[in-house]
């Protein structure tokens, strides 16, 4: 095996952890074609499932861990809900707090080895952004009227430079599900990325006698990168969460 290592020389593709494929063989992925994306999507949800269902299902005055951890989550959310976009946004609350558990479960999932983190493809994160886009815009226009729009309009600066300022909001507006989704992927697809990168390096005590000095490196960049990787696993389901309350603040108080 080492032989043919050093014949063939070090190869690896640091994203093919990201490429979508068929569960039951085959090249094509259609529409109904049931995927590595649909598996851990569904591990995602049972394990959502399996916490806040059948975790919490004894709840007792003196919580287990299980309903402990369940119960803060729930404080977490609702706390930031309430105060980032206020008591009158707490009827958003399911879900806001649906969003935060799916990207949380899904950014820890991925960590597990040979796992998928079905939140490193745009084609997820943006469906959630658009979601929260849609969602907002809707409660704006809905709650507000015409009286919405007051969001683009700053009022505060100087005359002149209003309908400047104005299309500025508008622009910076129409960007928000594109940054919401593009940060989330961008973070998990880029921490996975690197990990694959040093484990690569990983094997070259086998090849060479660089790896003597190489090989224990590339373990200790791996260990400190996983560690991040959980760091940002949480971070990243917090931003896209209160993200998502500050946008649904501006909705429902646009002309503060």
């Amino acid at each position: 095996m080492a032989t043919e290592a050093q014949s063939e020389g070090l190869a690896f593709h640091p994203m093919d952890q990201f490429i979508v494929k068929p569960l039951f063989g085959g090249e094509t992925v259609g529409m109904m074609t049931p995927t590595n994306v649909t598996l851990w999507m569904a591990l995602t949800i049972l394990a959502i499932t399996g916490l806040f269902v059948f975790g919490t299902r004894g709840r007792a005055i003196i919580p287990s861990r299980i309903q402990s951890i369940a119960e803060l989550a729930y404080g977490f959310i609702h706390k930031m809900v309430e105060d980032v976009a206020g008591k009158d946004a707490l009827k958003f609350f399911p879900y806001i707090f649906t969003l935060f558990c799916f990207i949380v479960f899904s950014n820890f999932l991925g960590l597990l080895p040979k796992a998928f983190t079905t939140t490193s493809h745009i084609a997820v994160t943006a469906v959630m952004a658009i979601a929260v886009f849609l969602t907002v815009t809707i409660v704006g226009f809905v709650k507000n009227g015409a009286g919405f729009l007051g969001l683009f309009w700053v009022s505060s600066a100087p005359l002149p430079l209003r309908p400047i300022l104005a299309l500025i909001e508008v622009i910076s507006y129409f960007v928000r599900p594109v940054s919401h989704s593009i940060r989330l992927a961008g973070n998990m697809m880029a921490g996975h990325a690197v990990i694959k990168v040093f484990a690569a390096f990983a094997p070259l005590i086998l090849i060479s006698g660089i790896g003597v000095a190489v090989t224990p490196l590339s373990i200790i960049a791996i260990t400190a990168m996983y560690g991040l990787e959980i760091l940002v696993a949480f971070i990243q389901a917090y931003v896209f969460t209160i993200l998502t309350c500050v946008y649904l603040k501006d909705a429902l108080h646009p002309h503060h």
